[in-house]
């Protein structure tokens, strides 16, 4: 199972993720109490391995923020809203990972099951998770089962300790993300949490 720990703000929170395992970190680069700049986001992440992925998490951000964010972190991850990345020029060398909001209709692109959202189609990786990034609101698994039949999705919104292994099986994502709740105050990681959320999302998977 893969596992995202994100809105991470220093050297020790990103530190405990990588060595419980965790595959990808990430780092806000939008309006958040887990909001970090770029020369910063690059010195937290200076040791993280070639293993973990470290991912650049923005919304609805300029072309101008966005190579800011490329020129001063170099991400291996772009994170944002599918809609987004039309006005963005990524890098092959990074990859691009969609974020699909809950509830989301715009008629331009037809996804599986006659459901439509802005931008591209569900392939590759993808985040799909509520309207608000952070918040701790939970999707609708079932819903959510249902797409992540497509891709490889990384389930966000809401997701804990205690209900990270009950949603692994009944959504069979790809992933999962967390972020408010391995916290012990709005942007204030727990060491804890964080081992385990980890600990939790990865043995869940031996039980599908």
């Amino acid at each position: 199972m893969f596992v995202k720990i994100c809105g991470l703000t220093n050297e020790l929170h990103v530190q405990v993720a990588v060595e419980a395992g965790a595959d990808a970190v990430g780092f806000v680069f939008a309006d958040s109490v887990r909001r970090v700049e770029p020369l910063q986001a690059a010195r937290i992440a200076s040791l993280v391995p070639e293993t973990v992925k470290r991912v650049a998490v923005m919304l609805h951000p300029s072309n101008e923020e966005w190579q800011a964010v490329f020129r001063d972190f170099a991400p291996d991850v772009l994170q944002t809203d599918v809609a987004d990345f039309k006005n963005l020029d990524v890098p092959n060398s990074v990859e691009s990972w969609p974020v699909h909001r809950e509830g989301n209709t715009v008629p331009d692109t037809v996804l599986p099951g006659g459901n439509r959202v802005s931008g591209t189609v569900f392939s590759g990786t993808y985040l799909y998770e509520g309207a608000r990034s952070g918040s701790g609101e939970t999707v609708d698994w079932s819903r959510a089962a249902e797409l992540a039949k497509v891709g490889n999705m990384i389930l966000a919104g809401g997701l804990s300790v205690g209900n990270v292994a009950e949603a692994i099986s009944i959504v069979r994502p790809f992933g999962v993300d967390v972020s408010s709740a391995v916290e012990s105050a709005p942007g204030e990681k727990d060491s804890q949490l964080i081992r385990e959320f980890i600990i939790a999302a990865k043995a869940a998977e031996n039980t599908l």
